[in-house]
């Protein structure tokens, strides 16, 4: 789990280095582009859950039929979304970047890139939803396989359609889009075939692709409470980069790329916490909860020492990190800035991850979804309204905001998982 959200984090790396090169238009473009797409993922990454735990049930039982049929729906979720998704994307994705920036430059550069992106969301659905079938089938080296071909693809293509190469012109922005899709879609394509074709544990068949709406509802309240949590996250992200595209486009640029850096070390981190629930609901179900609870602190402790060496690095080599991206001046500022900032709350942040995950691998999915919803909105963000805008404090209103909210959320995770309820949840 852990190498395969790494792998899912250099999508987030690539694309920023090679687009670094064309200019902040391009960066902010990506930046605030890419704070929508964090509603699609959190469909994507609830949805990719559901799946594994419906099909690993089913697999448990014997009844890989059962299994398959459960995947297929997950494929029919995905399609009928991404319809949903695409259609207002592709007619109102200028308005969207638009709205978000206040430099005008930053919507006639790079609306076509924003509207490719959300009209071709499928690859994006289908590259965590199928990698979720995957997982629940106990066949982790094939998504791991789908995810290493998505990025290499992407990686080969992203400099031919944004530079250009040969008979291909250069496309700018809309090239790292272009490269970004067929490298999901080259990911997904082989795991089609190794669910449809190859089925080493669960083979699909497309006549299972016809509605089942008892499946259908069975999945979707699966994942509705870990899709509540991210939705709730993203959604405020989505209001701090509206506050910083209020300011310009160079610190949203310089942001962009500070949050990029940020996520590349996050999401392998994502794994060790997605690992510390798998451990509790595996203990509990054992009928040992004090092994439950001792399995989340030390992966909060192992994590928090990740996260703080981390940190360290951030401090010393954020000038040289953000360098890497861009050198024009003020968003070399503001991501030095964003960078040492919220990587200075890395030490909360890697307990609270921990924790909020291990309550729900209880089962719990309740209390993490309260937590987030308070420090997210009743904290997080009308304190980066008040003191980036209000008091003037620019870009690190928001960055304080961040980490002011994200440690309370850590602290009071702590203080909910050490009253233990979450002992007593019958699943």
């Amino acid at each position: 789990m852990i190498l395969e959200m790494a792998m899912e984090s250099l999508f987030a790396v690539v694309d920023i280095f090679f687009v670094s090169k064309i200019g902040s238009e391009a960066i902010a473009t990506v930046g605030l582009t890419e704070s929508v797409l964090t509603l699609i993922y959190s469909l994507a990454i609830g949805l990719s859950a559901a799946a594994t735990a419906m099909v690993s049930r089913r697999i448990g039982e014997g009844n890989r039929d059962a299994a398959a049929r459960a995947g297929a729906q997950v494929i029919l979720i995905a399609v009928i979304l991404s319809v949903l998704i695409a259609v207002p994307g592709y007619f109102y994705a200028e308005d969207i970047l638009t709205f978000m920036a206040s430099d005008e430059s930053v919507s006639s550069v790079g609306y076509k890139f924003t509207r490719l992106l959300l009209t071709c969301n499928l690859p994006i659905l289908l590259l965590w939803m199928l990698n979720g079938i995957l997982r629940g089938a106990g066949d982790a080296a094939t998504a791991m396989r789908a995810l290493w071909i998505a990025n290499i693809v992407n990686i080969v293509l992203c400099p031919v359609f944004i530079f250009g190469f040969g008979p291909i012109p250069a496309f700018g922005v809309l090239g790292s889009g272009i490269a970004t899709t067929i490298g999901r879609s080259s990911g997904v394509i082989y795991q089609l075939w190794n669910l449809f074709e190859v089925g080493k544990i669960v083979k699909l068949r497309w006549a299972m692709l016809r509605p089942q709406l008892n499946i259908i509802s069975t999945l979707l309240r699966i994942a509705s409470g870990s899709t509540g949590q991210y939705l709730i996250a993203s959604a405020s992200w989505i209001f701090m980069i509206y506050i910083l595209g209020q300011i310009s486009k160079e610190v949203v640029a310089g942001y962009t790329v500070a949050i990029r850096i940020i996520i590349f070390t996050i999401l392998p981190c994502w794994g060790m916490a997605n690992a510390a629930a798998t451990l509790v609901g595996q203990n509990l179900g054992a009928g040992q909860p004090d092994r439950a609870e001792k399995s989340a602190w030390r992966a909060g402790f192992f994590n928090m020492i990740f996260m703080l060496v981390i940190s360290a690095l951030y401090l010393i080599f954020a000038p040289f990190l953000i360098g890497i991206f861009t050198t024009e001046p003020v968003s070399l500022h503001a991501g030095i800035l964003a960078l040492r900032i919220l990587g200075g709350g890395y030490i909360f942040f890697g307990w609270g991850m921990i924790i909020s995950q291990a309550i729900n691998g209880a089962g719990d999915t309740g209390t993490p979804t309260m937590l987030n919803f308070i420090f997210f909105w009743l904290i997080e963000t009308p304190l980066a309204w008040l003191l980036a805008l209000y008091l003037n404090w620019g870009q690190l209103g928001v960055y304080w905001s961040v980490i002011i909210a994200e440690s309370l959320m850590a602290v009071a995770a702590i203080w909910v998982f050490k009253r233990g309820r979450w002992k007593l949840v019958k699943v």
